[in-house]
């Protein structure tokens, strides 16, 4: 009950909006004790939990949202103008700027308004689509030499060949950081990727690219290792791609602009993941990850059953 309810009831709380937030839950049944053998000392029910199409709600910052909904849901009966004084001094404000009840408390806000709250204390930047079009990239031959440049827009349009960098970052248990592409992204917007990546643009070498990207998007420098280079292809979106490997020990700085959600993942489970459902990864980062594996893994392992996916999903 928790899990399906709607605002304003008793069963409505902090569980119920973290799990709505990518899903859509129905209760559909409740299935008596008697049924059991032996019989438990509870009912049980069953529900049924469907994702939800990623561009349904808004964007937002996921960590925020979160972290105002614990807080709201931290005292039920209080208001949430004191719970949330803290980030929100001039609460009268903004509830009238959002049509919300100036005495409301947590379980009166439905998803959509919490959401709307968050982005309201903290907007979230926008890029400017018009920089990234008007960028200019090295055109390269089938030999990755350079014959020009172009605009990203014409790279694109024309499926010239050009370069680019993957970057799988690693954390000290050997898990892989895997980003979710914005949703503002010209090409494969909200489909998951490698930890970083990013076009070589003019004036700019691979290794260059690589720091640059690292740092842009997760907000970290760290030692990177020139892994494998990938050949240009349909599959790698006419790119040459050099793949780049490092390891965190401290916190990732995510983009917001660049990056919807990211998340760390033992490679087994991206191994399952990519198997189960290739359509949710940006095609290049498919390509990078089996040629990783390929050079990383043992035959004998790859070809065991790998682990079923189950992301961890953070901000």
């Amino acid at each position: 009950m928790r899990l399906s309810a709607s605002p304003s009831t008793h069963d409505y709380g902090a569980l119920t909006l973290r799990v709505q937030l990518h899903n859509r839950v129905k209760y559909l049944r409740t299935v008596r004790a008697t049924v059991f053998f032996p019989q438990p000392d509870v009912d049980s029910a069953v529900v049924r939990i469907l994702p939800r199409d990623p561009l349904e709600l808004p964007a937002r910052d996921d960590e925020l949202l979160l972290r105002l909904i614990r807080t709201g849901f931290s005292q039920r009966r209080k208001q949430l103008r004191k719970l949330l004084r803290t980030r929100v001094p001039d609460w009268d404000r903004v509830a009238s700027h959002l049509d919300i009840n100036p005495k409301a408390r947590a379980e009166e806000l439905s998803l959509p308004r919490w959401i709307e709250l968050a982005n309201f204390i903290a907007p979230l930047p926008c890029p400017d689509v018009r920089l990234t079009k008007t960028e200019r990239f090295p055109i390269v031959d089938k030999n990755d030499r350079i014959l020009g440049y172009a605009s990203r827009s014409q790279v694109h349009g024309n499926n010239l060949l050009h370069r680019a960098v993957h970057i799988l970052i690693f954390d000290e248990a050997g898990d892989v950081y895997l980003q979710q592409r914005s949703r503002w992204k010209d090409r494969h917007p909200l489909k998951w990727d490698s930890s970083a990546a990013g076009h070589v643009v003019a004036a700019e070498s691979y290794d260059e690219t690589a720091r640059r990207e690292l740092k842009e998007e997760l907000g970290v420098s760290v030692p990177l290792q020139k892994f494998l280079k990938l050949p240009a292809a349909q599959r790698t979106d006419h790119e040459f791609i050099w793949l780049y490997r490092g390891v965190v020990s401290g916190e990732l700085v995510p983009d917001k602009c660049e990056i919807e959600r990211g998340t760390f993942l033992a490679p087994t489970v991206v191994d399952g993941w990519t198997s189960a459902r290739p359509e949710d990864f940006a095609p290049g980062f498919l390509e990078c990850w089996k040629a990783y594996r390929r050079k990383t893994v043992p035959t004998a392992n790859r070809l065991s059953r790998p682990q079923k996916f189950s992301p961890r999903q953070t901000a």
